[in-house]
């Protein structure tokens, strides 16, 4: 099977180790850089072309590993291997969706997914009543466009909320406000879902001066065992955005468990070595049997 891993580096820990579990399988494997592909339309053809190659009609398989950097490029390169009738581990509109949180959350809570409350305003004339939609501070203040805990400020009063606030509005950088979960306790889990199930999951707890729980903040993590009810929201948040594999973020309230976050590109080393689960070799095999169905059904 012929299987193209777009990402802009086969040194990245993620892209390496899922690299090395389909060669370790027999596959045909190349490591495509998205950023590298130009794109060709013309009298009704379609091209993708890499070091001056045209590769769309390559591949049995994609899996997308697309930054936060370069969104819109990568999801037009998966755009065009779709419409050529390659399956992709993650839709394109799926990535678009995913990359902007105020898109994923207005998804979740149209289909009745649990969300903490959440609020996103571009007026900056009444910004203490948007803080008091949510209750008052403490305030989670987020990019709506971040990563990795990048970008995620809790406002403790509501003299620095307006502060931060007014800050962000004025450099024209779009954010969110959310309300602060306190009994959270720094922490949440992670879901990783592949297909319709659960490979693996890990609770990620934050520093002590720290409400972000991000391994890549510092934070630790360890086994999780999450919830038949957390399980199934994780794959239906999955499922409505389109993303055969995405990592699926949720917190515990008193409310029960809500849902922050939807990542089409989650990353495998923290929750490999935390879990012991080779996620690398489940991406594979769900890609392996998707094809076989695919082309059994074509028969």
């Amino acid at each position: 099977m012929n299987i193209f891993i777009l990402s802009v580096g086969e040194k990245i820990y993620s892209t390496n180790r899922i690299y090395q579990e389909a060669k370790k399988k027999g596959h045909s494997v190349r490591i495509i850089n998205h950023t590298k592909c130009s794109i060709k339309l013309s009298g009704g053809k379609r091209e993708i072309v890499y070091e001056g190659e045209n590769i769309i009609d390559i591949p049995d398989v994609i899996i997308p590993r697309i930054g936060a950097s370069v969104t819109r490029h990568g999801a037009a390169v998966v755009k065009e291997f779709e419409m050529n009738g390659i399956f992709s581990t993650a839709r394109s509109l799926g990535i678009i969706r995913a990359q902007n949180k105020v898109r994923t959350l207005q998804i979740m809570n149209r289909k009745g997914i649990p969300i903490p409350d959440t609020l996103f305003s571009v007026d900056t004339d009444n910004i203490k009543e948007q803080i008091e939609l949510l209750g008052g501070a403490p305030v989670v203040i987020k990019l709506q466009e971040g990563t990795q805990g990048v970008g995620v400020m809790l406002a403790e009063s509501k003299k620095s909320a307006k502060s931060i606030i007014d800050t962000m509005y004025s450099m024209n950088n779009s954010i969110l406000l959310q309300e602060f979960i306190k009994e959270s306790n720094s922490e949440d889990f992670r879901a990783f879902v592949v297909g319709n199930k659960i490979l693996s999951a890990m609770k990620r707890k934050g520093l002590d001066d720290d409400f972000r729980s991000n391994i890549h903040r510092g934070g630790s993590g360890s086994v999780a065992v999450l919830t038949e009810q957390e399980q199934k929201m994780a794959i239906k948040a999955a499922n409505y955005l389109g993303l055969p594999i995405a990592g699926v973020d949720i917190i515990r309230s008193k409310r029960g468990p809500l849902l922050i976050e939807v990542n089409s590109t989650p990353g495998l080393q923290g929750i490999e070595a935390y879990t012991k689960v080779n996620i690398a070799e489940g991406i594979i095999n769900y890609v392996v049997n998707k094809c076989l169905k695919k082309n059994l059904k074509t028969k």
